[in-house]
């Protein structure tokens, strides 16, 4: 009898299993504390990277709210809407300091002291705009609305709302929480664009490149459950949004120093260094849009979203963190 009790007892917890609700509660929950880590940061205005991250993290966290819909019951003030009007007042300022930083640091070095001259007027341009920005970050991130929002998520984040979605096993969900997004990236008209084209069909490509940026947010929130081939993926997706950021960010460029340059001025050995980084960017190009376009490789990614279903264990015996 006291045998039997003991062997009872000494049995381990039987792990809960992991559902919808308990994996959106831990990727807001980490994304919104992503977010308010940068504030001060932001506001101090020493070093540009924590712009970075906080415009980061409040992409990822709209992203989030997006995969997530289905399962949470967000109040208005903590809505996607309001998370995307934060990002974007954000990214202004980021784009301006990434303009700036590639004039200063990367061409201005290249080129001779005439065409330096030249390059340090619209930087200096630049520098007025990004003080308008930066005014316009700090009033976002002290006015009364911004307040509203953290106090939204704080309240949320002690006391979730959720859908009767959010009960549910995680495991069987993964698939249809990404198949969706794997079609989209699939279908882009961006991989039929040749190399020679590229100039012709910049807007599909960028549009290309915010495809890439939001199918790695989406999958990144479910790394934990896939294997290394999955991650490789990821980087792989990663490398291709860089890329094409990179072309993206030489063509505005091109366009801004149209804009702000006095006319009929020519600056060849600029002119040249802004090729060479677009054809840096885009030299695997073809060999990257035709793995794309593989009927093998595109079946290997569908492959990819199952394994979670075949991986035997992983996801019941995921330890659960439960929600209070």
């Amino acid at each position: 009898m006291n045998a039997t009790k003991h062997r009872r007892s000494s049995r381990p917890p039987v792990a809960p299993i992991l559902t919808l609700g308990d994996h959106a509660y831990a990727m807001i929950r980490e994304q919104y504390h992503r977010v308010i880590k940068q504030e001060k940061k932001v506001l101090a205005d020493h070093n540009p990277e924590h712009l970075h991250r906080m415009r980061v993290s409040t992409r990822r966290l709209r992203t989030a709210l997006q995969v997530f819909d289905r399962a949470i019951e967000l109040p208005k003030a903590a809505a996607a809407k309001r998370i995307g009007s934060l990002a974007r007042t954000l990214g202004t300022l980021r784009d301006l300091d990434v303009q700036m930083a590639d004039l200063q640091n990367h061409y201005r070095p290249a080129i001779n002291a005439t065409e330096q001259q030249a390059l340090d007027a619209v930087i200096a341009h630049l520098g007025k705009h990004r003080r308008a920005a930066f005014s316009a970050v700090e009033d976002a991130l002290t006015r009364s609305r911004y307040r509203d929002l953290k106090a939204a998520y704080e309240n949320w984040l002690a006391l979730p709302r959720l859908t009767p979605l959010a009960a549910q096993p995680i495991a069987p969900l993964i698939p249809d929480l990404l198949s969706p997004l794997l079609s989209t990236l699939l279908l882009h008209p961006g991989w039929l664009i040749q190399l020679k084209d590229v100039d012709a069909d910049s807007d599909v490509l960028h549009d290309l490149r915010k495809a890439c940026k939001h199918v790695r947010y989406q999958a990144e929130f479910f790394l934990p459950f896939h294997s290394d081939a999955f991650k490789d993926w990821i980087e792989d997706v990663k490398t291709i949004q860089a890329r094409l950021g990179t072309m993206h960010d030489s063509q505005v460029l091109l366009e801004l120093l149209a804009e702000l340059l006095p006319k009929h001025t020519v600056l060849p050995e600029l002119q040249a260094a802004i090729a060479q980084t677009q054809a840096d960017a885009l030299a695997d190009w073809e060999s990257v849009r035709q793995r794309y376009l593989d009927p093998v490789f595109r079946s290997h990614l569908h492959h990819l979203l199952l394994e979670p279903l075949e991986t035997v264990g992983i996801l019941d015996n995921v330890q659960a963190q439960p929600l209070n």
